[in-house]
């Protein structure tokens, strides 16, 4: 039986272009989860907030579940909102892939009885969902794509060393985002912690050919569930032709564009995501 431990968390909502004191500050009831998985002995870390229909929000290579805590607080009076971290960069062997990042997910969905469920993943993220959609369809209602990989991206491992320095990582990770002043706070710390053993860069390395070999041109067609695509249109790792192509190949796509936005838009721009976001799950194919 999983044992959630629920705590109230305040939510600043200082991100993107607001400041502390013009947001007010969002709280809400949150579960968090730690899952071990038996197979790469490690933990995936789960929050959920809400009620009604699941929503499951996968992360990207350095993504973390806080960076969606902001969009969480906001939609968590539309869903059932649970956020999905795998230990991404302590994977190992055959587990450091997409398939077995997919894997990891399933546990969960299964563990967290949280079937049939939209799935709404940034980059990597966005990846195993669709992934998850086209070999285990009976698990998913719809989809949300956020800067997805699965097509084209500029990978970030690219050119990546054994133990990156700090100024390197700050450089790869001020070109996420549309305005380098909307970086958050620690995100280039935590990252380098990571990075700086090199187990974490050879993950990082693996898991981004991997998202590259693992290419969806000719199976995306295949998707049969409502799918939502949120789009930076400033996303310098998957540009907005690649929304585009997206939009066209899943049959009955939508896309919506964010402005002054890059390829992280949950941290950028969290109010517009958590709109489109909240407008979906109380759509009629949806919530239906």
């Amino acid at each position: 039986m999983i044992r959630p431990r629920r705590r109230p968390i305040g939510y600043p909502v200082p991100l993107g272009r607001h400041s502390p004191s013009q947001d007010s500050h969002i709280r809400a009831a949150v579960d968090e989860i730690l899952l071990h998985d038996l197979p790469t002995g490690l933990a995936t870390r789960v929050h959920r907030s809400g009620a009604g229909t699941p929503l499951l929000i996968l992360n990207g290579l350095l993504g973390l579940n806080k960076h969606w805590f902001d969009v969480m607080a906001r939609v968590s009076d539309a869903c059932l909102c649970t956020l999905v971290e795998p230990p991404l960069l302590e994977l190992k062997g055959e587990h450091c892939s997409v398939r077995g990042v997919v894997r990891m997910v399933l546990n969960a969905i299964e563990r967290l009885d949280a079937a049939p469920a939209v799935l709404a993943g940034n980059s990597l993220g966005g990846h195993v969902a669709m992934r998850i959609a086209l070999e285990r369809p009976e698990l998913v209602k719809g989809l949300v794509l956020m800067g997805s990989s699965g097509l084209f991206e500029r990978t970030f491992e690219r050119n990546v060393m054994h133990a990156p320095s700090r100024a390197w990582l700050s450089n790869k990770i001020a070109d996420l985002f549309s305005d380098p002043a909307n970086v958050p706070p620690g995100m280039v710390d935590e990252a380098y912690a990571e990075l700086g053993q090199r187990k974490g860069a050879r993950a990082l390395v693996k898991l981004g050919r991997s998202a590259k070999n693992d290419h969806l041109g000719t199976e995306v067609p295949n998707i049969r569930v409502p799918t939502l695509l949120v789009w930076g249109r400033q996303d310098a790792v998957t540009p907005p032709e690649v929304a585009e192509e997206f939009r066209s190949l899943i049959p009955g796509s939508r896309l919506e564009w964010i402005d002054a936005c890059g390829h992280a838009p949950q941290i950028e721009r969290p109010e517009e995501v958590s709109r489109h976001l909240s407008a979906f799950m109380r759509s009629a194919p949806i919530a239906g």
